[in-house]
């Protein structure tokens, strides 16, 4: 009697389980889950991520697909037609941030993944605002980032005629950019902050874009079992203690209504609007200035790194930059963003840069904010929505050399700049990077810069160069050397003052 009973629960919670992992009705197709674990047995365990890439599932079920990530249903979205339905044409339908899942759960409180409603529409408001108001698109920012480059040459300089391994060299820097604007302080590239806090983001990336983010999605049960996954819960704690601390030296020391930084901009906000229930608080500044940096470094010092990669195995694009830098720049000490108007071939190859690299392959995951349709299917409310932006940078019949590096992909037959529309590294809607601004900028000053003053060389002893991306939350290059040159012929880079 009693194994009667058992067998009979087990068959119902099966049956259950199986029923759960329907599809609803007029719902994106896809292949067929298993209960509990619903596709997962479909994606890799090395780096599930990359497998919702597969053009096998495209051409199986289109250009908008569903999986099953446990017994959750995500709705995967290819090209540029059904993307621009969703992330633009339906904008706001699709303008959620998923509330149950990993990095939601590793970053709460912060803005990125917040949900789509009127705290994440104050907070998106504020931060446009602030970052205009200190310097981004104006001389201002571009002075913080020539800055920087100071700091740059000074290390490439002390290796010319030698190797080195750039990846520490440009994180550092975009972090340092950006570590100006929001706590109004650049540290020396040994500094223990920045090099906790890069390291904590490096190791948390890896962490988001692998198997075991992939199981606290899918089985709930197991997350509070001491997993792999909880070292990023403890990474962002020791993130979260060092910026606790610098906002307690903000308070110390700020003058109210006489900001320096973000900090200072945010804690005028807070006496502003007081107690009275405002979504504006020091547990979310914390998380706020987090999301801003760990955004305003990693995808910028990938891009360079990728960027540079390129570069070096194609030398012929780089002295073709060259020249055009040369004849513009003249005589004069530094570079301006404006020159970027001037430079179509530049902008090209760091367009085209932006494309190959494609730092954020998946965007951050949406979900729908109201029951919505999307290429003739229905999507009820809460549906995942996973972007595959690789879809869109690689389409056929978007670019003329989709599947290899040619700036010509941003060149018309007169030889000026154009950006297609299928070109969008930052997503596009109301989710877009707040950054955007600030990483055009950097890329274009820091890779103008950098070449004019120097050569670089794909080292001979380094074999084939390896193009394969390393999957995280942000795609980079895999680790690889440079050698530096100093070019034979030297203009001014920085006035005396």
């Amino acid at each position: 009697m009693f194994v009667s009973f058992i067998l009979l629960w087990t068959c119902g919670l099966f049956l259950i389980l199986f029923i759960k992992c329907q599809r609803p009705k007029n719902f994106p197709p896809g292949p067929a889950p298993l209960p509990i674990l619903g596709n997962l047995l479909n994606l890799s365990l090395d780096n599930p991520m990359k497998d919702f890439d597969r053009v096998g599932l495209w051409k199986s079920y289109g250009n908008v697909y569903s999986l099953f990530l446990g017994p959750k249903p995500a709705v995967v979205i290819n090209g540029v037609q059904a993307m621009k339905e969703a992330m633009v044409t339906k904008a706001a339908d699709f303008a959620g941030r998923p509330q149950d899942i990993f990095v939601s759960d590793l970053t709460q409180r912060g803005m990125v993944l917040a949900d789509y409603g009127a705290s994440w529409r104050e907070h998106r408001r504020f931060a446009l605002m602030t970052l205009r108001n200190f310097g981004l698109g104006k001389q201002s920012m571009e002075q913080r980032i020539l800055g920087e480059i100071q700091y740059t040459m000074e290390t490439l300089e002390k290796s010319i005629g030698a190797t080195l391994g750039p990846q520490v060299l440009f994180h550092n820097a975009a972090s340092n950019i950006i570590c100006q604007v929001l706590f109004g302080t650049r540290y020396d590239y040994d500094d223990s902050f920045i090099q906790v806090v890069v390291q904590c983001f490096k190791e948390n990336s890896k962490i988001a874009n692998g198997p075991w983010a992939m199981l606290y999605d899918s089985i709930p049960m197991i997350r509070n079992l001491p997993l792999p996954f909880m070292k990023a819960f403890k990474n962002i704690e020791t993130c979260k203690k060092l910026v606790t601390r610098l906002i307690a030296e903000h308070k110390d020391t700020r003058v109210p209504g006489q900001p320096r930084d973000f900090l200072d901009c945010y804690l005028d906000e807070l006496d502003k609007r007081g107690d009275g229930g405002s979504s504006f608080c020091e547990d979310r500044l914390t998380m706020f200035v987090l999301d801003l940096h760990f955004a305003g470094t990693d995808t910028t010092s990938n891009t360079l790194l990728t960027g540079f990669l390129y570069l070096m195995t194609h030398p012929d694009i780089q002295e073709r930059c060259q020249q055009e830098i040369d004849r513009v720049l003249a005589k004069r000490d530094h570079a301006s963003y404006d020159d970027r108007r001037n430079m179509p071939y530049m902008q090209a190859v760091i367009h085209e840069v932006q494309r190959v690299a494609n730092t954020v392959p998946l965007s951050v995951y949406h979900c729908t904010t109201s029951d919505t349709q999307l290429m003739g299917y229905s999507l009820p409310r809460g549906t995942l929505i996973i972007q595959n932006l690789n879809s869109v940078l690689n389409e056929e019949g978007q670019w003329k050399s989709p599947r290899e590096f040619n700036p010509d992909n941003f060149l018309n037959d007169q030889g000026e700049f154009v950006k297609p529309e299928a070109f969008m590294p930052f997503s596009a809607g109301p989710r877009m990077c707040l950054g955007e601004g600030l990483a055009r900028m950097e890329l274009f000053l820091i890779t103008v810069t950098l070449l004019r003053r120097f050569k670089f060389i794909w080292p001979e002893d380094a074999g084939r160069p390896d193009y394969t991306p390393v999957y995280g939350v942000t795609l980079s290059p895999k680790p690889y050397c440079m050698k530096v040159q100093l070019r034979a012929k030297q203009s001014p880079i920085f006035s005396e003052t």
